[in-house]
């Protein structure tokens, strides 16, 4: 793809965000859409949110179980970016409207308090810079089709990664933690839909310990000159399926000892 292409693309899908309209895939579109025209297009998504005067919060690491990688035939995760305006508060009610086919997912978030950089990150750099960990949903949209009406072609990775990795929002629970206060791996979560029990999950379903998680993102983010720095948020990967969150929806992820988070949706 040429970098006319890249933007072209990073429009539509930054149109379908305003209007609630999504495009069609971009795989079908660009046949030969790579890895790397995934992620340049959705680097212009970000300056042009910069542009606008959005900030970057953090990052999203996706794919991170092997369920999901299977579901999709690839064997590394992806990641996203986190902006201002996706993070909602812990009990928040999602507005009506403001997604288009809003799930969420149950994750560990990473709170750093200095930066990290290079592709020589290691699990201690990663513990040293961390400030805190919490309980955190996830809430995923998708600007792009599941699937495409005529052929049936399903999403592949390289729309999902345009597409933001499908990230739209960010909640953490109130609860903040040492990093080495919980065995992550064993940091669980049963999550409810209107009182009912949709997904259950550990920590160690995250690459066998979400600490490993943010140490691939920042390696991968060397490859693009990209650094996580202090301050930001980093999803370190869902546990569980995405449950979807249809209008009326109330979400309530129990972490045990670990915390707990809510989010309704109008």
């Amino acid at each position: 793809m040429t970098p006319d292409e890249h933007a072209k693309a990073a429009a539509d899908l930054l149109q379908a965000e305003k209007t609630g309209v999504q495009i069609g895939l971009l795989s079908l579109r660009h046949p030969d859409i790579t890895m790397d025209d995934a992620y340049a297009i959705q680097s212009a998504i970000a300056r042009a949110k910069a542009a606008q005067g959005q900030r970057v919060i953090g990052w999203k690491i996706g794919l991170t179980s092997k369920a999901m990688q299977a579901a999709l035939n690839i064997d590394i995760p992806d990641s996203g970016i986190l902006f201002d305006d996706m993070r909602f508060d812990d009990g928040a009610t999602v507005p009506r409207g403001r997604f288009i086919q809003p799930r969420i997912e149950a994750e560990i978030a990473f709170v750093m308090k200095s930066s990290l950089a290079g592709s020589h990150v290691t699990r201690d750099d990663v513990i040293a810079a961390t400030d805190f960990v919490a309980p955190s949903l996830e809430i995923l949209d998708t600007r792009i089709q599941r699937r495409d009406p005529v052929t049936g072609k399903a999403r592949i990775i390289y729309d999902t990664i345009s597409d933001n990795a499908a990230n739209a929002g960010v909640v953490l629970g109130p609860q903040r933690h040492a990093i080495d206060a919980h065995d992550l791996r064993w940091v669980g979560a049963i999550i409810s839909r209107n009182g009912a029990v949709e997904e259950t999950g550990l920590g160690a379903g995250v690459l066998n310990d979400p600490v490993e998680s943010v140490v691939w993102l920042a390696r991968r983010m060397a490859q693009y000159g990209q650094a996580i720095e202090a301050g930001h948020i980093i999803l370190s990967g869902s546990f569980i399926r995405p449950v979807e969150c249809p209008s009326g929806s109330h979400i309530h992820a129990d972490f045990g000892g670990f915390g707990a988070v809510t989010l309704n949706f109008a």
